[in-house]
């Protein structure tokens, strides 16, 4: 069972009330077979949601707000995948340092920290003129002693922060 959804919107913060309507429309309207995901949904939803407001304020920051940005959704039986592409100037989110939990950084600084946290693997990389986003949450699986594979639950696991 897989799902592949797909989105282009302008480089504006308006957008982001489309963005999260669609892919909650997303999740809603699941099959069976990928009813796991929408145990994440709250946690993607604020993964999209930081992911663009992120390419929107910083990547396109200097570029008109007709540049699009592009949204990729693919759903497996044990991954989520979400893409989020934008054309600004890659940086390198490894010289991002930590902010102190409680900080006020004028600057920003908690959308990657808060990224990391809400899914199980975020990578950021340049592929030819684009930047992706990449998110990936996966369906919790753990291999037993008999050498069968049980679910987990699929509940997220621990806080946010």
């Amino acid at each position: 069972m897989v799902k592949h959804e797909h989105l282009v919107v302008e480089s504006k913060l308006e957008a982001l009330l489309n963005v999260q309507s669609w892919f909650k429309d997303l999740y809603n309207s699941l099959d069976p077979g990928l009813v796991w995901v929408k145990r994440y949904c709250d946690h993607l939803n604020i993964a999209v949601a930081e992911g663009f407001t992120n390419a929107v304020r910083h990547a396109h920051a200097h570029l008109p707000s007709d540049t699009p940005i592009k949204i990729d959704v693919l759903l497996e039986r044990d991954r989520a995948e979400i893409c989020i592409w934008d054309q600004g100037t890659p940086f390198d989110p490894n010289q991002l340092e930590e902010p102190e939990p409680g900080s006020l950084l004028s600057d920003g600084g908690y959308g990657w920290f808060l990224l990391r946290r809400v899914a199980h693997q975020v990578t950021y990389q340049r592929q030819g003129d684009q930047n992706c986003l990449q998110i990936q949450q996966f369906r919790q699986l753990v291999k037993e002693p008999t050498g069968k594979l049980e679910r987990v639950s699929d509940q997220p696991s621990g806080p946010l922060l």
